[in-house]
């Protein structure tokens, strides 16, 4: 039971990781960019993790521990924001290569509204709870960043909509869908309350947040220091 949430992390990254190496479109001539950007947007959420841990938003159950921490997170959660960044951002790398014909053009700006208006929605009816309030604002900033600098988000999109099973089924196992207890417990005074099966409903805010700011980094640092 102590490996479950390390097997999570390492079960999400392990196919990507392989693929990396595909000879014809390899992945792994891109980690000169992805790391860079990877660390910027893991010590984001990391520090906002150490926080809500801290606050008691959401903690972890030790069973499915190694016990290794790093301040007041375990080393599992930490991975996570490298495995499942690296997962999102081959995704899309991926997706890029094979789907030539750029996606959702006429349904992008649509949906960026959808993102935005949804993102401020959190933030009034999360007001005073502290996960639904802050995944709002944060994802609502960013968005507002999108439209300010013009930025296509059409694989980003598509890359979202592909990951959503992924999603739900990694959230499940750690959010108890699978197993007697969840991994990741949530404090209800700090969220909606409303839940796709175990999983809170901000996740799916929190999730597509972590994706685009990882692929809008990547792309970043490609463009800037990219030969």
């Amino acid at each position: 039971m102590k490996y479950t949430y390390l097997l999570v992390d390492l079960t999400c990254i392990i196919v990507p990781f392989i693929a990396s190496f595909y000879p014809k479109h390899p992945f792994y001539k891109e980690w000169k960019y992805f790391f860079p950007a990877n660390l910027i947007v893991a010590l984001f959420f990391i520090i906002w993790d150490i926080i809500f841990t801290h606050r008691g938003v959401w903690g972890f159950n030790a069973d499915y521990l190694t016990g290794y921490n790093i301040v007041n997170l375990p080393i599992e959660e930490v991975l996570f924001f490298i495995c499942i960044p690296y997962c999102c951002v081959f995704t899309y790398f991926a997706l890029k290569y094979l789907v030539k014909k750029i996606p959702l053009e006429k349904a992008e700006f649509y949906l960026k509204l959808v993102i935005l208006f949804t993102s401020l929605f959190f933030m009034v009816a999360g007001f005073g709870r502290d996960y639904t309030f802050f995944t709002g604002l944060f994802t609502a900033l960013y968005m507002l960043g999108m439209f300010y600098f013009k930025t296509r988000m059409n694989y980003t999109f598509l890359t979202y909509f592909l990951i959503i099973p992924f999603f739900l089924l990694s959230n499940g196992l750690l959010t108890g869908y699978f197993t007697e207890s969840p991994v990741v417990w949530y404090n209800a005074a700090e969220n909606i309350g409303f839940r796709i099966f175990t999983i809170p409903v901000e996740d799916s805010l929190y999730g597509f947040l972590m994706i685009a700011m990882s692929i809008g980094l990547y792309d970043w640092v490609k463009k800037y220091y990219g030969k």
